[in-house]
């Protein structure tokens, strides 16, 4: 899990240099999906029912980013960390859904929350 800002600021650094080869600039901070989810529901103060369905059969079992290169080559690494990300993204949908009143979900499957109006 990345901020955007550590991954545009990988990229532009990657462009602006001199390195050519591949190079990681993925976060190496490792989480599973149960502690992300569980991370987002306790900071946003919800008492929803975390839901655990079965992986995608062609899903890693592990994303722990070696940036070794990126640091190396490029001078690099994330500056954003997962907490910090959280909060603004969080902040941000706060800020969408007073101004919009709500948020409507999209795509083929989208619902809203049971309890929800």
């Amino acid at each position: 899990f990345q901020y955007v800002d550590d991954l545009v600021n990988g990229l532009v650094k990657l462009m602006n240099g001199t390195y050519d080869s591949p190079v990681n600039i993925g976060n190496p901070d490792e989480y599973t999906i149960k502690d992300f989810a569980t991370k987002i529901r306790d900071m946003c103060d919800s008492k929803s029912e975390i839901k655990h369905l079965p992986k995608v059969a062609d899903d890693p079992t592990q994303r722990k980013a070696d940036i070794s290169t990126a640091k190396k080559e490029i001078d690099w690494q994330p500056t954003v960390t997962v907490d910090q990300g959280l909060k603004k993204t969080i902040e941000y949908f706060k800020g969408e859904v007073e101004a919009a009143g709500e948020i409507v979900p999209t795509g083929p499957d989208a619902a809203k929350p049971k309890g929800s109006s």
